[in-house]
C-alpha cells in the first residue's frame, strides 16, 4: 500500500498522470475495489462509468488521497484538484471568496476563470441555484492550478438542458486548458461526449475501457427533433436565488412587548401599595434613579469593567480549552468531571479562599466572574468545533491546507454560530457574577450599591440600581445579538 507523488511516466512521449496498480481498497469487511489496474495519460480526459455501489466514487476518492488502499499503489501528478457532488462550497464566503480558497491556502495557484459568475461574486452560497453552484466548484477546483481534476458527478443534480450547456462548456475547457480530468457519472450519453476513453467499473473491478473520443455526440444540441425542441427553449442556463427582503415585524410583536411591560409595572405598583415600606413605587424608584445618576453612572462603570475582564477571562481560557477538548475527545473524558465538579460549587463557598488568596480588591471579582461565566464559552467552543462538517474538512484536504489553514478558514468560521449563541449567555452570567461579587466583596458597583443602599433602607435606590443592572443586562444581550446577526450575515434568506 502506498502513494507516490509525482507519477511515474513511461517516456517522455505518452507522461502518466495516474497510475493505480494492483489496487484494492475494503471497507467494513466488504470488498469496493479489487485489483484495479488503470493508467491516465497527462491530459487525457477518462469517463467513470458503471451501476450505483460498483466503487466509482470509492476510486475517485483514493485518488485523491482521502481514502488509503489496502493493497496495490497509487501515483498522482501532483496534488489532484477535486469537484464534490455537493460541490462544498464554504457558506460564510461568498462566491469570490470561494473560488479564491485554494489560492489563500497554499499562497500557489491562480484563478483562471470565474466560468461566468463575475457579476455574481459577492452573492453567498445560500443564493445560488445549482448551476451557479457547480460553476463556483469547478471555478475553485481549476484556481488550485492542479494538473489532474477530479469529478464526481458534479451535474447529477442539474435539470437535462442545463447539464448538456456545462457539458459542451466542461469540453471546451479540458480543450483549451489541457488538463487530466477523471470524471465519474451514470449517464452513458455524458460519458461518451466527454471522455477521450470511458472505463466500466462494475462490482469494484474494471470490466472493460473503451476508447470513445470523437465518438460522443449532444444530439439536443446537433440534429433531429431534441434539436428543434432545443432551439425552441433557447439557452440553458443557470439563475440566482434573489433572497426575499426582511418582513416586517409583525405588529402584535410590538403591542405584545409593550403589553407585558403595562401588566409588569402594574403589578409592581399594585404590590407597592400594599408593602410600600419595602417595594417603592415606579414613580420613586424613578425619582431615585434621577437623583442619584452620576452614582448610578460611576457604579455602572466599576461594573461593566469586572463584567467585562471577567468575560475576557473566559473567552481568552474557555475557547482555547474548549477547542482542544472538541478535538481530543480523550482530553474531554479526562478534563469533564473536574469542569463540572467546579461549575456545581457554589459561589458563596469559593469566596473565603479568594479573599484570601486575592483580598477583596478587583482581582476577586473578576475570578468569580469568570467562573461563574466560562463554562457556556467552553462547551460552545468544544461542540462548535466538534459540528464542522466532515464534507468540509476534505475540501480542505484535497487543496492541501496546513493545519493553521483549516483552523482560520474552517474551523473558526465553522464553528462561530454556537460559540457566539454561547456567547450570549455568558455575557448574561458575567453580569450576574460582576453583580454578586459586589454583594461579597463590597468596593464599588451596582451590586455593592444595592445592597448597602438595603441595608440603609433605602429601597428605592436599591431598586434604581437594579433596574440599571437589568438595562445593563439587555444592553448587553443586544449587542452579542447584533454581532451575531453581522457576523453570521451569510445566513440570512
Amino acid at each position: 500500500m502506498s502513494r507516490s507523488v509525482p507519477a511515474q511516466t513511461k517516456t517522455a512521449e505518452t507522461p502518466i498522470a495516474i497510475q493505480l496498480s494492483g489496487v484494492s481498497v475494503e471497507m467494513s469487511g466488504h470488498r469496493v475495489l479489487s485489483e484495479v489496474d488503470l493508467e491516465v495519460k497527462k491530459g487525457e480526459f477518462v469517463a467513470i462509468i458503471g451501476p450505483s455501489g460498483g466503487g466509482k466514487s470509492t476510486l475517485l476518492r483514493m485518488v485523491a488521497g482521502l481514502l488509503q488502499t489496502n493493497t496495490g499503489q497509487v501515483r498522482v501528478l501532483g496534488q489532484p484538484a477535486m469537484v464534490f457532488q455537493d460541490y462544498r462550497l464554504l457558506p460564510w464566503r461568498t462566491v469570490e471568496q470561494n473560488i479564491q480558497l485554494p489560492i489563500e491556502l497554499t499562497r500557489r495557484g491562480k484563478i483562471e476563470t470565474h466560468l461566468g459568475m463575475k457579476p455574481y461574486q459577492n452573492l453567498y452560497p445560500h443564493q445560488l441555484s445549482g448551476g451557479m453552484k457547480a460553476r463556483v466548484a469547478i471555478a475553485r477546483a481549476l484556481a488550485q492550478d492542479a494538473e489532474v481534476l477530479l469529478m464526481d458527478e458534479p451535474f447529477a443534480a442539474l435539470d437535462a438542458l442545463v447539464r448538456e450547456r456545462f457539458n459542451l462548456e466542461l469540453k471546451q475547457l479540458h480543450q483549451r486548458t489541457g488538463k487530466t480530468i477523471v470524471f465519474v457519472t451514470h449517464s452513458i450519453r455524458e460519458a461518451v461526449y466527454l471522455a477521450d476513453r470511458v472505463v466500466v467499473l462494475t462490482g469494484g473491478k474494471i470490466e472493460t475501457i473503451l476508447d470513445t473520443r470523437d465518438e460522443g455526440r449532444l444530439t439536443a444540441f446537433t440534429d433531429g427533433l431534441e434539436a428543434e425542441l432545443r432551439e425552441r427553449l433557447g439557452v440553458a442556463d443557470s439563475t440566482f436565488i434573489e433572497p426575499p427582503p426582511a418582513p416586517l415585524r409583525p405588529p402584535w410583536e410590538l403591542f405584545g412587548v409593550l403589553g407585558l411591560t403595562s401588566l409588569f409595572f402594574l403589578a409592581w405598583s399594585l404590590l407597592a401599595s400594599r408593602v410600600p415600606v419595602f417595594v417603592p413605587a415606579p414613580g420613586a424608584v424613578w425619582n431615585a434613579t434621577v437623583a442619584n445618576a452620576g452614582v448610578l453612572l460611576q457604579n455602572t462603570l466599576s461594573t461593566l469593567q469586572t463584567a467585562g475582564l471577567g468575560i475576557f477571562c473566559s473567552l481568552a481560557i474557555g475557547l482555547p480549552l474548549g477547542y482542544a477538548m472538541g478535538r481530543k475527545r480523550a482530553l474531554e473524558r479526562l478534563l469533564s468531571p473536574f469542569i463540572a465538579a467546579l461549575q456545581a460549587v457554589p459561589t458563596i463557598i469559593v469566596a473565603p479562599l479568594l479573599i484570601i488568596w486575592f483580598g477583596y480588591g478587583l482581582g476577586s471579582k473578576i475570578t468569580v466572574t469568570a467562573l461563574v461565566s466560562i463554562f457556556p464559552v467552553l462547551v460552545s467552543a468544544m461542540v462548535g468545533v466538534r459540528e464542522v462538517d466532515r464534507a468540509y474538512r476534505e475540501v480542505f484536504q484535497t487543496i492541501g491546507a496546513t493545519g493553521w489553514g483549516v483552523f482560520r478558514k474552517l474551523e473558526v468560521p465553522g464553528a462561530l454560530p454556537v460559540i457566539l449563541g454561547g456567547l450570549r449567555l455568558t455575557v448574561s452570567l458575567a453580569l450576574i457574577g460582576a453583580v454578586v461579587a459586589e454583594f461579597v466583596f463590597g468596593g464599588s458597583g451596582l451590586g455593592y450599591m444595592a445592597n448597602s443602599e438595603r441595608l440603609n433602607f433605602n429601597y428605592a435606590n436599591s431598586f434604581a440600581a437594579v433596574g440599571v443592572t437589568v438595562l445593563l443586562g439587555i444592553g448587553l444581550y443586544g449587542m452579542v445579538a447584533w454581532l451575531e446577526g453581522y457576523v453570521l450575515r451569510y445566513r440570512r434568506r
